[in-house]
Order: structure tokens, then sequence, then C-alpha cells
């Protein structure tokens, strides 16, 4: 208890009489960890968001009806369809297969998209289709492709690969095009959020660890004491260490109120201004909780980390 308690003494010593340096060190911290609050809400939304357009790559098998596919020679039968969506029910990375009938691709038309149907229709024009989900969007592409080269009895037939038109039109289609570039850009997003994070827990470590630095350097002379006297490193590194664990801490605090300020007055003015008309009300960042314990271990790892390895070569007496 005596070292804990002179521990704690040195430290809070060592702080009132170099105000300047700590407050310095603190809106280091705080300045660094409200970047990297904001980045990490900023870049888990983009991230889910990414997520959410990719769990809408589907793939949809559209069945023969010689009412509207004039390749197509006869009707699907029942069995037809039936023998299709059992052998891709046992398809690996398939997730889920829906059978939607013309009748309820003729709802859901008229509901999306009530204008088109302003003319009384005579017939039903769709065909029955299946729509199948991928266990991952990355599946999509290869699934389609699968399914295609099967030529299943009742699918109409696809283009032929290579056409402009592959993957877009015919008996199987999964937005070739859509699907490519949706999976491109949500790789895109995952290497820059990692490399955004990596870059600025760096810069925050140099940054906190050059203004402890300068605390430690206005008590050179009373570390060489030290240490010519006997104390052991870890004894003349603990009351530094400890400041350090305080800035970050302080810093880390302070950070998470102002995040905790601007997700109250700004946030919500901002995601009505997303939301609205985007189709994202099923995105979501990472929640504040999580981000601010986040912040508070990387504020307390940081100032502790800054202030040991800044002291290493002032211990070198």
């Amino acid at each position: 208890m005596s070292r804990v308690s002179l521990l704690l003494s040195e430290s809070w010593s060592s702080i009132r009489q170099n105000l300047s340096t700590t407050a310095a060190a603190t809106m280091t911290v705080l300045i660094g960890m409200c970047l990297l609050g904001l980045f990490i809400a900023l870049g888990s939304w983009v991230l889910s968001w990414s997520n959410h357009i990719q769990k809408e790559l589907k793939v949809q098998v559209y069945f023969c009806t010689t009412a509207s596919m004039p390749d197509c020679s006869a009707d699907a039968t029942p069995a037809q369809e039936h023998a299709v969506g059992r052998a891709l029910r046992n398809s690996p990375h398939v997730g889920k297969v829906i059978r939607v009938s013309k009748a309820q691709g003729l709802a859901q038309e008229k509901k999306l998209d009530p204008q088109l149907f302003a003319v009384t229709l005579t017939s039903n024009p769709l065909p029955d289709k299946l729509v199948v989900t991928t266990t991952s969007a990355k599946y999509t592409p290869t699934l389609g492709k699968a399914v295609c080269a099967a030529h299943y009895s009742g699918v109409e037939a696809c283009p032929a690969a290579g056409s402009s038109h592959y993957g877009d039109a015919g008996g199987v289609q999964w937005g070739s095009t859509i699907t490519r570039r949706v999976l491109t850009i949500g790789k895109v997003i995952s290497l820059v959020f990692l490399i955004a994070v990596v870059l600025l827990v760096i810069a925050s470590t140099l940054l906190i660890a050059n203004t402890i630095r300068l605390s430690i350097f206005a008590r050179r002379r009373e570390i060489e004491v030290m240490k010519l006297v006997g104390a052991s490193n870890w004894f003349i590194r603990g009351p530094f260490m400890l400041e350090g664990l305080l800035c970050g801490l302080a810093g880390s605090l302070l950070a998470v109120v102002l995040l905790l300020l601007g997700k109250s007055l700004v946030l919500p003015t901002v995601l009505g201004h997303i939301q609205q008309g985007s189709g994202s009300d099923g995105v979501h960042a990472l929640s504040f909780t999580l981000n601010a314990v986040a912040l508070l271990a990387a504020g307390l790892l940081l100032g502790a980390a800054g202030s040991g390895l800044t002291l290493r070569r002032f211990l070198q007496v």
C-alpha cells in the first residue's frame, strides 16, 4: 500500500507541477479520440450500408411461359418447377429459395409501380420464378453462372456467356454488372476503413508520445538523480505511466462527452436527410456504448504506451 500511495502521490504532484504539458497531452488525446470515434461511427455505418446492399443481391430463376417468352416452346410444369427448386436448395452456398408465382409477382409489381398498370391487363404476362439468396453475396455470380450452365428443364435459356446481357437478362438473372460493382465497392470500403483506422491510431500514438516527451524532458534531471541513487526502472516509470493513463482517461472521457452531445444534437438531423428515400432503414453504425468503451480503452492504452516508450531513452543513465 505504501508503494501504491507513493505512486499516486508522485503522479498527482507531477500533474500539478506541469499543468501545461498535462493539458496539452489531454487535449491531444481528446482530439485523437474524437477523430477515432467519428471515424469508427462513420466507417461502421458505411460498412453496414455496404452489407445491406449486398444482402439485396439475389439470383432470380424465371420459368418458361409462352405468353411472354417466345423462346419457350411450352409452359413450365409444376413438376419441373419443383425439381429446379429442390436442386437449388441442395446446392452449396444457397441460403434461401422463395417461389414467387405469377400472381404474386403481378401484385408486387403493382405495389412497386402502380402507374404501369393504369390500363387493365387482359392476362398476366409474368412467369413463375424462384428468388435465391446465397449465404454470402460473393457467391451470387457463381451460383447464377452455375444455374445457367445447368440448363434446367422449364427454365428460359440464358444469353451466351460473354454477351453484354449475360446475367442481366434471360431465364437466370443476377444483375451481373451491378453485382460486380457492389462487391468491388464493398471490398474497397472495408480496405479503406481498415487502413484509415490503423493510420489514425498510429498518428494519435505519435502525437501523444511527443506531447508526453516534453513533460519527461523537463524532468530529465530528476530521472537521472533517481536512477543514480538506485531506483529501478519500473519505480521511475510507474508515476509517468500513471500520469499518461490519467491523461488518456481524461481525454477519452471528454471525447465521449463531445460525441454524446453530437449524437444527441446533430445526428438526428443528419440521419433524417440520409435515410429519407435512401432505403437505408436497416443500416446502423456501431452502438455508441461499444464505441465509447473502445475509445476509453484506446485512450488508456495510448496514454500508458506513450509514456512508457518515451521514457526508455531517459532511463539509460
